[in-house]
């Protein structure tokens, strides 16, 4: 559910490690989360000891990783959360940074960060604790499933692939068989996808992919389970991102209003009925928690989709951000991929291309989590510190010329979506 401001809130400051593809890089947690937020509060000209309260998301660390990580900062005494919501961890930070801020404190950081290994794992789950995807993967073998698997029997997605790795795979293949089933959708149109991510990332100094991949080249890599192939997927990583959120009252003390980005509605929303309970793999995979945040946001701020210039959205694999194209309200249900088709290259003033959907949305300029990387307690801020760069003007060969207006997505299974409309500094409420 979405929360209403009892006090406007600001980020003021962003920071990021460069991601890289897990087990690349020599650097634990403690120094990727301390230069992330290090960095954050650089991009602010504050000190750590005017943070008042720290909220620390990871998934791969034992309890008390927070704390490590800041107290290469300095040892101030202030409050530590730490919080875990599988791939919505970063963005479960963010909103509980917001909602302290909102409560009364006026200089909040939130960090994620992860050091991973290459796919996913639940580690207390080989200690005997039941896994908390169960209703979720468990659909697999439902039999009023069955019909909206598009014919496929639960299976291995890839044989190099461990059981939970496999299962995140195959809800998402399933979803995007559905899809095809049900709206025509094509292979062609979700390399699509992939296609225009991994071309944006070029000018992406923090992704751990920065090159671009021609149709064939995706289209012909691995498959991990038809219609995903390897280049259509993110892949586990190393890095850390912060943000610095604050008051208005403490963005005015400090001059800070020329950087200031408000967070002008958040909404995390947790699985509903139809999550677990309909015969939809697209639903399973976090649609209608999509859209009901979506909702509440745009109904928060008293915008609509036509209001939003530049998104960044959880394309853990390509098919991931067509649904979100129609659970944002970017096109109707089945007109994602026309919406792709859509997609027009745009030239910026600093020399870089961006790619414009509709005629009016830019989805991912960061190159997406397929070609950033994945590391999961650090995604939703590193997509917190895209778009205010992009609204500060600051995004350099990235940026979408004349952004006001924001809107982030982030979805942990399990399950959370949170979503997230930032706007541009302005005197009133209105930010246009």
């Amino acid at each position: 559910m979405t929360d209403g401001h009892r006090t406007r809130v600001f980020v003021v400051g962003v920071g990021i490690t460069p991601f890289a593809l897990a087990g690349k890089r020599d650097m634990d947690y403690p120094e990727m989360g301390s230069g992330a937020a290090r960095a954050a509060l650089d991009d602010a000209s504050l000190a750590y000891a005017q943070v008042e309260r720290v909220v620390a998301g990871y998934c791969y660390g034992d309890p008390t990783c927070g704390q490590k990580a800041v107290y290469n900062l300095g040892l101030t005494g202030v409050p530590v959360f730490n919080v875990n919501n599988n791939c919505s961890t970063g963005s479960t930070a963010l909103y509980l940074a917001r909602s302290l801020v909102e409560a009364g404190a006026d200089c909040v950081l939130a960090l994620g960060f992860e050091k991973m290994e290459r796919g996913l794992s639940q580690v207390y789950q080989e200690r005997g604790w039941t896994s908390p995807t169960t209703d979720h993967f468990d659909r697999f073998y439902a039999d009023e499933m069955k019909p909206a698997a598009v014919g496929a029997t639960p299976e291995l997605a890839n044989p190099y692939l461990n059981k939970f790795t496999d299962d995140v795979v195959k809800m998402f293949a399933y979803a995007a068989r559905e899809h095809m089933q049900a709206h025509g959708t094509t292979a062609e149109q979700f390399a699509k996808i992939a296609e225009k991510n991994h071309r944006q990332s070029v000018n992406n100094p923090y992704a751990a992919l920065q090159r671009p991949f021609e149709m064939d080249q995706i289209l012909g890599s691995a498959t991990l389970m038809a219609p995903i192939t390897l280049l259509q997927s993110c892949a586990t990583g190393d890095g850390a991102a912060a943000a610095v959120v604050c008051s208005e009252a403490f963005v005015r003390a400090h001059g800070l209003e020329q950087q200031a980005v408000e967070i002008r509605a958040q909404s995390m929303v947790t699985d509903i009925p139809s999550t677990l309970n309909g015969n939809s793999y697209i639903g399973l995979s976090g649609f209608d928690m999509a859209k009901r945040a979506a909702d509440e946001v745009y109904e928060a701020a008293a915008l609509t989709p036509q209001d939003v210039d530049v998104l960044e959205v959880h394309d853990c694999f390509s098919c991931a951000e067509l649904f979100m194209y129609e659970a944002l309200g970017l096109c109707d249900v089945g007109e994602g991929g026309a919406l792709i088709d859509s997609g027009e290259w745009v030239e910026n003033a600093a020399g870089g291309r961006v790619c414009r959907l509709g005629g009016r949305w830019v989805v991912n300029p960061s190159g997406g989590l397929e070609s950033k990387g994945h590391p999961i307690g650090a995604t939703g801020l590193a997509q917190c510190a895209e778009l205010c760069w992009q609204l500060r003007g600051d995004a350099d060969k990235r940026q979408v010329e004349g952004a006001q207006v924001a809107l982030q997505h982030n979805f942990g299974v399990g399950g959370a979506a949170v979503v997230t409309l930032y706007a541009r500094w302005s005197e009133g409420t209105e930010p246009r």
